[in-house]
């Protein structure tokens, strides 16, 4: 059975589902240590392993009731976990951000954290600049993942085949981020380092893990015992898929981890659901819940290479559907999917526009809509046009005959129009989020390329070094003020222009760092 039938079926259950009682019964912290000082004060790094119970209830879970059980007649997982903790709660800002990894590769580091163009990796687990601590977070990585630190429940097939109940990954996050949240103890008497610290809990997520906090909330796993679970998602490069998981896999990676691609377009179940923001939080207003709010940030080879364009039309037409009162969207105007130091398997070197600065604004922001109702950025897209046929683009499946792929239009030298403009698109330096090939490569097409301006189209450009400067501290200005760039965020990026002769020296082959 196609994971999207179990989908549907799961959603007639998700009320008598979310009152059965699911909880984590251990932590188990194998490993402390010391991580850092911040403005917020000392940090610790705690690592260890989170076990919980699940009833046997058929619905919410597809095959939980097949799994083998303990011996209170529960089934049973576990899951690595790594807290980032505040030592001095008082310096603390009293939210919880739950990253979920990337194919057990922890984000929270590499989207929040990473150096001006130095772009950390996932997996990434350093402090470097110590945004998220500066600012007071306690972060929690819950590892979900089949294959990728998490340990589920299996059960034997008619045919004598293990299968392993891939849908528990949900119920994982869930349970961890409620236990942290909420829970003064384990139920063996261990004290919940977070207990009566925590006054709202935020999601984040990129690619993979976009999708995953979509589904996860679609699905109904938002809830527990008739409280929701984050309050805020933050939601990265997740294009129009949901996350195929509510399934049965026989191992031993999970049923996760592919993704249409210029390989493989009929990629199934990732596009054959729901497409829009708007249609998942119908279903979720539904039921009844109130959802979280809301901020999905798409990058500019999101719309070449994963179909990004369907997460705003749907599938059917080329108009943009309403966006619901707890969402926002914005575009990062020549942003990349990925941006990595170099793409040794690609025709051209990776786009380097360092989107990082966006990541940490709108965080904040979420934070603040969600503790002071504090209203974000609108909604801010750059304006699409039809590609259908257009080789460089990642056209559609044949499940959706009435859609239209759309990419951003391109400004006379190659950059996009509209969008969250940095400084490298407002006073460009080249064209970024050029599509690099093999786009057979699934990575080549998500990191993009840059090509550099020549000389003369500088001189046309910009009078001289101080007039490049300056455009570069209007745009910085500008984007500040609407409130997608930091202060001292825009400080170092004026700095680093500051510091690259473009008259000077010839132009490089990636932009300036």
């Amino acid at each position: 059975m196609k994971s999207w039938t179990y989908m549907a079926t799961a959603l007639a259950f998700v009320c008598s589902a979310s009152a059965a009682h699911a909880a984590v019964t251990k932590l188990d912290i194998t490993t402390k240590q010391p991580y850092g000082s911040f403005e917020a004060g000392d940090y610790v790094r705690w690592d260890g392993k989170i076990t919980g119970e699940l009833p046997p209830t058929p619905g919410l879970i597809p095959d939980i009731e097949k799994a083998t059980r303990n011996t209170r007649g529960l089934v049973e997982y576990s899951a690595r976990i790594i807290l980032f903790l505040p030592t001095d709660a008082a310096k603390a800002n009293g939210t919880l951000l739950v990253d979920v990894p990337n194919r057990g590769k922890a984000y929270a580091n590499a989207l929040y954290n990473s150096p001006h163009l130095l772009p950390q990796l996932s997996g990434n687990t350093d402090a470097n600049t110590g945004f998220l601590e500066d600012h007071g977070f306690a972060a929690a990585e819950v590892y979900w993942e089949l294959g990728q630190g998490a340990d589920l429940p299996s059960f034997t097939d008619p045919d004598g085949k293990k299968r392993f109940v891939e849908g528990v990954g949900f119920a994982i996050v869930r349970d961890a981020a409620d236990f942290l949240a909420h829970a003064a103890h384990d139920s063996t008497g261990t004290a919940n380092p977070l207990a009566g610290q925590i006054s709202r809990v935020l999601a984040s997520g990129k690619s993979q893990d976009g999708r995953f906090l979509k589904t996860f909330l679609l699905n109904g796993f938002n809830v527990v015992d008739g409280h929701r679970v984050f309050d805020g998602m933050h939601v990265f490069v997740s294009g129009a898929g949901l996350l195929p998981i509510l399934r049965s896999g026989t191992g031993p990676g999970s049923s996760a981890d592919g993704a249409p691609n210029f390989a493989d377009v009929e990629f199934p179940n990732v596009h054959d659901g729901l497409l829009t923001i708007g249609d998942i939080i119908a279903k979720v207003e539904s039921r009844g819940e109130v959802p979280p709010k809301m901020l999905l940030l798409n990058s500019t080879t999101d719309y070449f290479s994963i179909r990004a364009s369907l997460g705003r039309t749907g599938a059917q037409g080329t108009a943009d559907l309403p966006l619901p009162a707890n969402v926002r969207m914005y575009d990062v105007a020549g942003g990349s999917h990925a941006t990595v130091p170099k793409a040794d398997d690609c025709t051209l070197p990776p786009s380097k526009l360092d989107w990082t600065p966006i990541n940490r604004a709108t965080l904040l922001r979420l934070d603040q809509w969600v503790a002071r109702n504090t209203a974000p950025p609108p909604t801010t897209l750059m304006p699409l046009t039809n590609a259908t046929g257009q080789a460089d683009v990642l056209q559609l499946p044949k499940n959706l005959p009435k859609a239209t792929i759309q990419v951003p239009q391109r400004d006379a030298d190659g950059n996009m129009i509209g969008g969250v403009r940095l400084p490298d698109i407002a006073a460009p330096l080249g064209v970024h989020a050029i599509q690099n090939a093999p786009l057979t490569n699934f990575s080549c097409s998500l990191v993009g390329a840059y090509r550099a301006f020549d000389k003369a189209k500088l001189a046309a450009l910009y009078k001289d070094q101080a007039d490049y400067l300056n455009h570069v501290r209007v745009a910085a200005r500008a984007v500040q003020a609407q409130g997608f760039l930091l202060p001292e965020d825009a400080a170092v990026i004026i700095n680093a222009a500051a510091e690259t002769p473009i008259f000077s020296a010839p132009a490089a082959s990636g932009p300036p760092r």
